[in-house]
């Protein structure tokens, strides 16, 4: 599904006519649920978990085929430690590790009817918590390494109009510059969910935020 979205995206860039009533001055919520799949070397230190989410806001700007997407990804991995750490005296063999990362994108869409085609690509930020094992006696303790990430995100996608939600869906690439156990993050995110308006609450905030001046 998603090759045939890219190459419909990009060819006939004419086809879009009209006005794109779907979008226009229009906010909308995204809340998804899928897997991250680690790349490369990566995958010597992480693999698959059942488990991925991602929830953002869509903000269409003034020319509708744009628009800004800050999102929350929230990853989860099985974890194989490489390397012994000297604060810890075990190393940790089926672990889990949890990454969460706040993806400011920006992107462009192109309507065709009730179905929409889109891309977009951001800076990321976020949080990684790697697990370390230390045996105290007889009692296993387990704790978790939380360190700070920056890194960039990618992606393109495809959403279908029914009556009062869209059903989406997204395929991603991620990539961290800083490296787990000596490896470099980066990964595959497949999301599938659900994408509601929310512009009028978007627009009650604005009225309690902004009040008309008294004449």
């Amino acid at each position: 599904m998603i090759p045939s979205i890219v190459i419909l995206f990009f060819m006939h860039s004419h086809a879009q006519t009209g006005v794109d009533t779907i979008h226009f001055k229009k906010v909308y919520y995204f809340a998804g649920t899928g897997l991250g799949i680690p790349l490369g070397k990566t995958k010597e230190v992480l693999s698959p978990k059942v488990f991925a989410g991602s929830m953002g806001v869509d903000f269409t700007l003034n020319n509708p085929k744009y628009y800004v997407y800050p999102a929350l990804y929230m990853l989860s991995f099985k974890y194989k430690q490489q390397y012994s750490d000297p604060d810890f005296n075990k190393i940790i063999e089926d672990g889990a590790a949890s990454i969460y990362m706040l993806s400011l994108a920006a992107g462009r869409r192109k309507q065709y009817n009730k179905l929409n085609a889109y891309i977009y690509a951001g800076p990321t930020v976020g949080l990684v918590s790697e697990p370390r094992a230390q045996v105290v006696g007889d009692i296993v303790e387990i704790h978790h390494l939380k360190s700070l990430a920056f890194g960039t995100k990618v992606g393109v996608g495809a959403d279908y109009k029914f009556t009062g939600f869209f059903v989406c869906t997204e395929l991603g690439y991620m990539y961290n510059f800083n490296k787990i156990e000596g490896r470099p993050f980066q990964a595959l995110t497949l999301m599938v969910g659900l994408k509601s308006d929310i512009t009028k609450i978007k627009n009650k905030v604005f009225d309690i935020l902004t009040p008309t001046a008294a004449n």
